[in-house]
């Protein structure tokens, strides 16, 4: 008998083989990963497995990346692999934002054989310890029977309780072994337990703390997105008469264009946003941490408020603020029950509330038309918020999913374009992790191919994975792509601007030996030439100078059915308004840059206090 046929026979897997089983098992579709030594016999095994699309990414990280923004949009656990020593290291930084960002994925990462391992073998790293701060759980496999149980509970891991980043390393050795494989062995976690009691007793304890309230603010952050429940907490707003303000990761959890939501506050939110909450006499806090670019100074962040909050994960509560009433609960569970006993009480959801708290709600559209997210236009110069607005204008309410990198251009994304569902928008957030946008968007398009990804990119984050073209013309994907081009670290040099008198320091990307002029854009000095570099990759790319060029490219792109970037130039010196200025409390939002000068000026500074509702 043929070696062959007694491997049939006994229905021997190689542990390559096995692995990819248990991805078909866990019901993976796409998994994003570069081949090395250590991990070829897991890309022999995928390349033979049809339900599963592995993409090759240019990069590991954008590979980790793209897992993350498929994650992110989709719920689900999102995949990526790298071989052994600098492959893994190159996954750290998404491992690293996935967990920040509570967001599902298994990372594989190949290790030598486990005979070498400890030896300082070649392309060896100790991805297990490096890791471990990062991660919800770390595995290094120690006997290869034990692959099938070890990627059950890693896939359960990532995706209950709070998810996250789960991390796998798997010996070069197990992967080449042959052996009957167990898929049906049970999870052993005997120390995790996600499953939550709906704490029915304290739920009811909220309760009068609510209905005390003449001045109530729901302050929804991403756990709201991750427990799928946008649809009870809007029902909580009409229900309760309260306005709603989501952090930068809740945005879409409560509809931007709904009356009751004031977007979301912190650093760069709207100045009527972080009144609204920050004047609060109760605040609901449900799914979010206290973030300090939400709060700025927590001694000052709702300082005669009431708050309740409720979160999934115990360690975050009274962990940055001290709360009156803390709840560990399941964010829908929670609201769910909430809803139910509010309706008990005869209160109907209704969507219209200045009829129902008058004197509130006239103090919000007070701020709201006082102090809109506005920006200054100037003639024959293309304004970033304008890009966005036009981007917005043109999708014309269409579903769509918004990517983005780390800087300016992910603050005006946030700002001029109004999210009316979750999971729409993908962005960095705990980590800030620059040059997400690009793989995020492939990630994004493998898991929804049916509606339109734009990444909006600044030219400093664009660069750091710009790769990953290569993987969006081979793969076909119809990613769109805006870059918000000044030619500088448009973040780093609005805070040059605010504290260090505006003294450039290794901020500017194009070369300083020339006589570039950021306010003219002289074709011949922009740098880099990035319809050049797309054309090397096969992607149409066209650069926009003039505002009337704007929205007939942006017409151009949308249209196109493969993929397309468009290289916008703006200028350097426009900063992201309003700004909470780190450390520092609401009332000391910065309004307007002065000309010249390179300093901020505060409400108080332009003679403009902001009313207060206190």
């Amino acid at each position: 008998m043929s070696s062959k046929n007694a491997r049939e026979e006994k229905k021997m897997m190689t542990g390559a083989e096995i692995l990819v089983q248990s991805l078909v098992r866990e019901g993976v579709e796409v998994v994003f990963a570069y081949p090395g030594g250590a991990s070829m016999p897991i890309h022999q095994a995928l390349s033979n497995e049809p339900s599963i699309r592995t993409i090759l990414p240019r990069h590991e990280q954008g590979g980790g990346f793209a897992a993350e923004g498929y994650g992110r949009v989709t719920g689900k656990v999102g995949v990526c692999m790298s071989t052994s020593g600098p492959g893994a290291t190159n996954l750290i930084t998404a491992i690293a934002d996935a967990f920040l960002d509570s967001i599902p994925m298994v990372a594989f990462t190949a290790q030598v054989g486990k005979p070498l391992i400890g030896s300082s073998a070649f392309q060896e790293t100790d991805v297990f310890g490096m890791t471990a701060p990062i991660v919800k759980h770390s595995y290094l496999v120690t006997r290869a029977e034990d692959i099938p149980r070890i990627i059950h509970e890693a896939f359960y891991i990532a995706r209950t309780g709070r998810p996250g980043p789960v991390v796998i390393d798997v010996p070069k050795n197990f992967q080449e072994m042959l052996l009957e494989p167990d898929f049906d062995r049970p999870m052993d976690l005997p120390g995790y337990n996600p499953e939550i009691r709906l704490p029915k007793e304290e739920l009811e304890k909220a309760l009068p703390i609510m209905l005390s309230a003449k001045r109530p603010a729901i302050y929804a952050g991403g756990g709201v997105v991750i427990a799928d429940a946008a649809k009870e907490l809007r029902e909580l707003a009409e229900r309760w008469q309260s306005p709603v303000a989501t952090t930068l990761m809740g945005i879409g959890a409560m509809p931007e264009n709904h009356p009751l939501s004031v977007r979301w506050l912190g650093m760069h939110g709207p100045v009527y946003a972080n009144n609204t909450v920050n004047e609060a006499d109760v605040v609901l806090a449900i799914g979010t941490r206290f973030d300090d670019r939400v709060t700025g100074a927590v001694s000052s962040f709702c300082p005669h408020a009431r708050i309740i909050h409720i979160d999934c994960d115990a360690a975050e509560l009274n962990k940055n603020k001290r709360v009156e009433l803390a709840i560990r609960a399941d964010a829908k569970e929670a609201l769910i029950f909430l809803n139910t006993r509010l309706e008990a009480m005869g209160r109907a959801a209704e969507p219209y509330a200045v009829k129902n708290r008058p004197e509130w709600f006239s103090i919000i559209e007070t701020w709201k038309k006082d102090y809109p997210l506005c920006y200054e236009k100037r003639p024959n110069q293309i304004a970033p918020q304008q890009v966005v607005e036009e981007l917005y204008k043109q999708l014309g309410g269409q579903d769509a999913i918004i990517c983005t990198g780390v800087g300016q251009h992910q603050m005006f994304a946030a700002q001029f374009y109004k999210f009316d569902k979750p999971r729409r928008f993908s962005t960095s957030g705990g980590l800030g992790s620059m040059g997400y946008g690009l793989p995020a968007a492939m990630g994004a398009c493998m898991a929804h191919p049916e509606l339109p990804v734009v990444n909006i990119d600044g030219d400093g984050s664009f660069l750091m994975n710009v790769q990953e073209l290569g993987t969006i013309h081979i793969e076909r994907m119809p990613v769109k792509c805006i870059i918000l081009d000044n030619q500088h670290l448009g973040m780093v040099v609005q805070w040059e601007d605010l504290k260090y008198d505006s003294h450039r320091a290794n901020t500017f990307l194009a070369d300083p030996q020339k006589d570039y002029d950021p306010t003219h854009h002289t074709p011949d000095l922009i740098y880099p030439n990035f319809p050049v570099i797309c054309e090397g990759f096969g992607v149409k790319c066209e650069r926009v100078v003039e505002p009337e060029e704007l929205a007939p490219a942006i017409k151009r792109m949308l249209e196109a059915k493969e993929a397309y970037v468009l290289d916008v130039m703006v200028p350097y010196d426009v900063h992201v308004l309003p700004m909470i200025p780190g450390g520092m409390g609401y009332r000391d939002v910065v309004l307007e840059r002065i000309a010249g000068d390179g300093k901020g000026r505060r409400a108080s500074d332009l003679g403009r206090e902001i009313p207060s509702a206190l």
